[in-house]
């Protein structure tokens, strides 16, 4: 009887039991770097800036920033919460940064007209290179001041629709002012940019206003309240001979 046994089946090979992961490949970035090989990161941070930045630049960026929160939001008064709260880590930021790079008898701000007085000079020159136009108090409410600035490069190179003509973009840089508080130790009940033109004129004749709005149809109006905590602190300040 012939025999039925032939040649054993082929058996695939046993994988192993684990993966060979081979050597990474060395990182190389594609960043632009200068030829110097250092960054902005290896600048010392008590240097001045010396060159102003590019407006195009800026401008460019800044559009590209409205572009994604107008896409993410429902209404005017959303897309300025949006931007507000893109300023306010700046201003946390910011605040040790001008302080660090002013004299060494530099202190922080503890008293509130010492702080609006930083935020109308020091921080302004720091962001647009001037002062700002004007620094009141509000009639009504005495936790309430107001900052006036007369033409805020962030609404320059802008165009809004007539549908969203409430919206003010500048709405960023009161983010920037309610950080530099926050973290100068003032709680802060908000930080709000508005059109000096929907707010009826800063007190003065109706004619006088009228000239303003065409000399200065840009103005805006920075509304900063400042929280309870804060008042009371400064009226022990007051009560104390400081």
């Amino acid at each position: 009887m012939p025999s039925m046994v032939g040649p054993p089946p082929d058996v695939p090979p046993k994988e192993p039991p684990y993966t060979a992961i081979l050597p990474a490949k060395p990182f190389h970035s594609r960043l632009h770097s200068p030829s110097s090989r250092k960054t902005i990161y290896d600048r010392n941070l008590n240097r001045t800036q010396t060159t102003p930045t590019s407006l195009p630049s800026f401008a460019y960026l800044f559009n590209t920033l409205i572009t994604y929160h107008h896409s993410k939001s429902g209404s005017v008064s959303e897309i300025e919460t949006r931007l507000n709260r893109a300023g306010y880590p700046i201003g946390i930021k910011l605040l040790d940064l001008l302080l660090y790079r002013q004299a060494r008898a530099a202190v922080r701000p503890t008293r509130i007209i010492d702080l609006l007085q930083f935020v109308h000079t020091t921080l302004w020159r720091a962001l647009f290179g001037r002062a700002a136009d004007a620094l009141e108090q509000g009639v009504s409410n005495k936790n309430e001041y107001m900052i006036f600035d007369n033409e805020p490069v962030v609404n320059t190179y802008l165009s809004v629709p007539k549908e969203m003509s409430q919206l003010n973009c500048a709405a960023f840089v009161a983010g920037i002012l309610e950080g530099v508080c926050d973290a100068a130790g003032f709680g802060m009940e908000g930080v709000t940019a508005h059109w000096a033109s929907a707010s009826g004129g800063t007190g003065g004749a109706e004619g006088e206003g009228n000239k303003e709005e065409e000399m200065w149809p840009g103005k805006t109006i920075f509304l900063l309240r400042f929280g309870e905590v804060a008042m009371r602190r400064e009226e022990a300040f007051k009560a104390g001979g400081g």
